[in-house]
This record gives C-alpha cells, structure tokens and sequence, in this order.
C-alpha cells in the first residue's frame, strides 16, 4: 500500500477506514473541488473489507448544459478510477413546484431525498458529503448575519441520521479548501467549477469571495479559525440543550387527531423560553415543515402560544397561520399544530 499524501491521512483520523469499510458508503459527488477530492483520498484509504465505495450524483438541471456536463464528468470519473456512480434527475418544474422555501432548500430538499432513497435501495449505511472547514465558516457567519441562535452558530453537524438506516457524514469539516486543492494538484485531478459560485447576487457567494477576505484582511486574519471555534463551543452548549428539549418532547408532545401536533402548555411550566423555542424548532424539523420563512417573531409568537398563562382563558383560543400554512392554535392549556388545516391570522 503506498503512503497515505496529507489530506488522506487527515481524513484517516478523522474517519478511520475501519469505521466504515465492511459496510457499503456513498459519496455525494457534484463534480467540483472538494467532493472529486473526497471520492479520490476515500478511495485511496479504502484497501479492505467487504463494503462498497460508490458515487452518487444529482443533477439538479437547474443550469441547462453546464448541469449535464457536471454529471457527464462524475459519470466518466467513476468509470475511470472503476467506482460505480447512481445519478438522479430532477425532474421538468419538480424543484419549482417544491420552492415555497426557496429553490435553494427545495434543491437540497431533492438532492438529499434522492441520497436516502439511493441509500436504501443500495443497502448504504453511510452517505458522505464533502463540505470543508470553509463551507462551516461560511455557514456560520451566513447564519450570524441573517439572525441565528445557539444552533444556528454552531454549523453544520458532522454526523446526523438521514433516514432510518443510513447516517450522514462530513468528515472534511476540518479540512481547508487549500488543502483539497493541493491535494487534487498533487495527484493530476480535475474537476468542474459551478459558475453559479461565482455569482455576487447570492448573498453565500459575496460573503466568501468579498465579506470574509476583507475581515481577513482588514479585523483579523484568523477570522476563519474564530469562526469555527464559535461553532464548536455553540455546539458543545447546544447539545446540552437537545437532551434538555428531548426530555421535554417526551412529557409534552403527543401526536393529536388527523395528524396534528400537541404540545401541553401545563408541561412547559417554568421552563425558559430559549428551551421553548428550541423544543418547537425541533417539532417543526421533524414534521418537516418549512423553517426558512421562521424568524424569531415567529418562534417567539409560537413560545408565547404554548407558555402557561399566554393561553387564553375560559375556553377561548388564540390562533395563528405561520409560513407554510401551518396553523397553531392554542387553547385549555395545549397549543395544536396542523399544517393541513387552515385558520386566519391573528
């Protein structure tokens, strides 16, 4: 076996081949810098075992014949270094048609749908993608800037489940972008550039090509490492507050008539209000109702639905319709929760 090249053996310690070589893994393969990195150094670190190492690419069609040739290349790719690669397609208008969040969470929306999909089919226990310590930088300070909590600055998680059976994976969140490009420049790899990332009217784009090298250049050139320290100490203070809010989930939240949601306000009491909105955060990502439309007047008007003593009495109900047609409606110490209902707002 030759020596592993540097950011192989970074990602040999941060994912050990032998946490994931006798299981099938799929690698989520754009076509661009880092995740044609991700696929070449997994592929090099993977020398035994029984699973699979495969490609997965989605093509969004959102870029006409850029998007085609972004999935013709994955396809030639894998041919060439003999992994077998699942492409999927979104279909005429299906992305249009799933945007009341935004196209940007509807593509995601179908992107990581096609994953789990092909996960299951394939019998996967791993899907990794290949977002580096740049994109959680990027992500974070996004976040700051359109408003976050504790959760938000704490990223994106290095781990999380993505279906029943299958875990999502990333493990270059500590790896610089640098170092992915000259780790494809040491082995002769090329791969696409989205012209789309180069585009100033995105807000992520001006903040990584504009926002983020003036703070380098003008506050403090270690911003990306102040950035990403933040993340991992909002992360620490947030897992303390998943296990609070899934203690209370379990004493309060039950599932109501038609599919609705309950939550007992009698079982909030004393709690703060910061627990409150996380606990119903978690509700809304688990229903999977639209969350990118919910700013803090709108999780703080929830919180003060469902706290003790902000539902009306004798019997009245107090109701709201929040983005995405949810409907939440509080009365006789319960707040319910039914996006398939309607009511007006208040």
């Amino acid at each position: 076996m030759p020596p592993l090249r540097p950011l192989e053996s970074k990602l040999a310690i941060a994912w050990p081949s032998t946490a994931w070589q006798e299981v099938s893994v799929l690698v989520a393969v754009s076509g661009g810098a880092d995740s044609v990195a991700l696929l070449r150094a997994l592929q090099a670190m993977k020398t035994d075992g029984e699973g699979r190492l495969l490609a997965v690419h989605f093509n969004h069609g959102l870029r006409g014949q850029a998007s085609d040739s972004d999935e013709a290349f994955v396809s030639q790719l894998c041919r060439e270094i003999g992994v077998s690669c699942e492409i999927g397609r979104a279909l005429p208008g299906q992305l249009a048609a799933r945007a009341q969040d935004g196209l940007e969470a509807a593509a995601r929306r179908s992107r990581y749908a096609f994953f789990q999909e092909a996960a299951a089919r394939l019998g996967a226990r791993y899907v990794v993608t290949a977002h580096t310590a740049d994109d959680q930088a990027e992500t974070i300070l996004h976040r700051i800037l359109r408003g976050t909590g504790i959760a938000g600055l704490a990223g994106m998680r290095r781990v999380r489940p993505l279906g029943p059976a299958a875990t999502l994976v990333r493990p270059l969140l500590e790896v610089r972008r640098a170092e992915v490009l000259a780790y494809l420049a040491q082995i002769g790899q090329p791969f696409c550039h989205d012209r789309t990332n180069d585009d100033p009217q995105f807000t992520r784009n001006r903040i990584r090509t504009e926002l983020l090298p003036r703070l380098a250049a003008q506050y403090n050139p270690g911003v990306i490492d102040a950035l990403l320290r933040l993340g991992r100490l909002a992360g620490e203070v947030q897992s303390v507050v998943v296990g609070i809010v899934e203690d209370l989930a379990a004493r309060t939240v039950t599932q109501g008539p038609g599919g609705a949601v309950c939550v007992s306000g009698d079982g909030l009491q004393g709690q703060p209000r910061y627990v409150v909105r996380e606990l119903l955060m978690a509700i809304w990502r688990q229903q999977d109702w639209p969350l990118q439309a919910m700013g803090f007047e709108e999780w703080e008007l929830l919180a003060e639905m469902a706290l003790p003593g902000s539902v009306a009495p004798q019997g009245a109900s107090q109701k709201h319709t929040f983005p995405g047609g949810v409907l939440a409606e509080a009365t006789r110490g319960q707040l319910r929760l039914d996006r398939a209902a309607r009511g007006t707002g208040r």
